[in-house]
């Protein structure tokens, strides 16, 4: 009877290559950490010199600038980390919403491309070429003008029902919040949750029996029925507070400045883009005979497309669309361009108030990248839940 072989032992000698690769990593990461220390030393020693303060002490202090736009309460006396804060808010409502609205038009526009009519095919051809050959700068201040010169006055904006787009924005209801909207946000969240669950079960009895479940569309509508259980639960409110036309302006209800649609937009249609490039590729790696299959089954161009392509191309998809949910973060930085307060420009205003330019970078790098490295982290999450598990 054999007896099983055991692991060999690590050696600890010049010859092995997992010892050189140890000590050339060690050597490396000294060698880096010298260099920043250089730097940071170098830099401190000519500041000193040159009578210029460093230091984050100045964060708490008042920041004694107003800011156009912010999601929570914010005054001129605020401290400047406050400031830096809703900076960090704005960039992320432009990343978050620009990168779901980036997904869902890239995808439609490259899965557009295989469509059997010449003219949605022509139409997202022209989209692809037109917005991805021009800069994002130039498309940003094209969408600024437009909102600022050629949308109506205030006094007498355009009007769709509730809403109203004008220069100032575009002006929409929003509820009057109470317990029930409460209520039903909780209930929309644990509705969510059931959602994962009912995904998961469908899997499983897919698995086991082969016949398929709704995995879109029915946790799509569990999670809505929580929610309207939990505004029923809670008295069904209905009262909105609505947007009215004033003598010079639009008052009430919600509001989106005419800076940060142009931001959102210009990101969204130009990312989308490249999104639908990686979408159509992601589809031609998948071979052919997958949908000669699938038509032989029976099944319909659309579900063939969304059952049998799309699921496939997903795992070439995944690793460049990560790329571009980087990029699209990043180019929001060019918001300051067009006086959306993002955090460049609060880091901005704030060099030009405190001159304490290098702390004020530093901020930004450190936001930018750890908004990108989460990025990357779910997206390397996802897409391992999306690998092909090998037995």
């Amino acid at each position: 009877m054999s007896t099983p072989s055991t692991p060999p032992k690590k050696s600890w000698s010049w010859r092995s290559q997992a010892f050189r690769g140890l000590i050339y990593q060690v050597v490396t990461v000294v060698l880096i950490v010298l260099v920043v220390l250089y730097l940071a030393n170098n830099t401190n020693t000519n500041m000193r010199a040159r009578g210029i303060q460093s230091g984050f002490d100045f964060m708490m202090g008042g920041a004694g600038f107003d800011i156009g736009e912010s999601l929570f309460p914010y005054d001129s006396a605020d401290p400047y980390w406050k400031a830096f804060l809703v900076g960090f808010v704005n960039t992320l409502r432009v990343a978050v919403v620009g990168i779901v609205l980036t997904t869902i038009l890239g995808t439609l526009i490259g899965v557009g491309r295989f469509s059997r009519n010449a003219l949605v095919r022509g139409l997202c051809l022209c989209y692809v070429e037109f917005f991805r050959n021009i800069p994002i700068l130039l498309q940003l201040l094209m969408w600024y003008l437009m909102f600022t010169e050629v949308l109506p006055e205030s006094a007498a904006p355009l009007t769709l029902g509730p809403f109203f787009l004008s220069k100032g924005g575009l002006n929409f209801p929003i509820p009057v919040w109470s317990s029930g909207y409460t209520l039903g946000a909780w209930g929309l969240v644990a509705g969510v949750v059931a959602a994962v669950f009912y995904r998961r079960y469908a899997h499983a009895s897919f698995e086991r029996t082969g016949v398929p479940k709704s995995t879109v569309l029915a946790p799509i509508g569990i999670a809505i029925a929580f929610g309207i259980l939990g505004w029923l639960l809670g008295g069904a409110p209905m009262e909105m507070n609505r947007p009215v036309q004033g003598e010079f302006a639009i008052e009430n209800g919600g509001a989106l400045t005419p800076e940060y649609m142009s931001v959102l937009l210009g990101l969204t249609v130009y990312t989308a883009s490249f999104v639908a490039e990686v979408v159509r590729g992601g589809i031609q790696s998948v071979a052919l005979g997958q949908s000669e299959a699938a038509s032989a089954l029976g099944l319909a161009r659309g579900q063939t497309m969304r059952l049998v392509m799309l699921p496939q191309a997903l795992r070439v998809i995944i690793p460049p669309l990560t790329n571009q949910y980087l990029n699209l973060t990043k180019n929001s930085s060019l918001a300051v361009a067009i006086g959306y307060p993002d955090v460049v420009s609060i880091a901005n205003t704030a060099i030009n108030q405190t001159g304490r330019a290098v702390e004020c970078i530093a901020i930004i790098m450190l936001v930018y990248l750890s908004t990108s490295l989460f990025t990357s982290v779910m997206m390397n999450w996802y897409n391992n839940r999306s690998a092909i598990q090998e037995r």
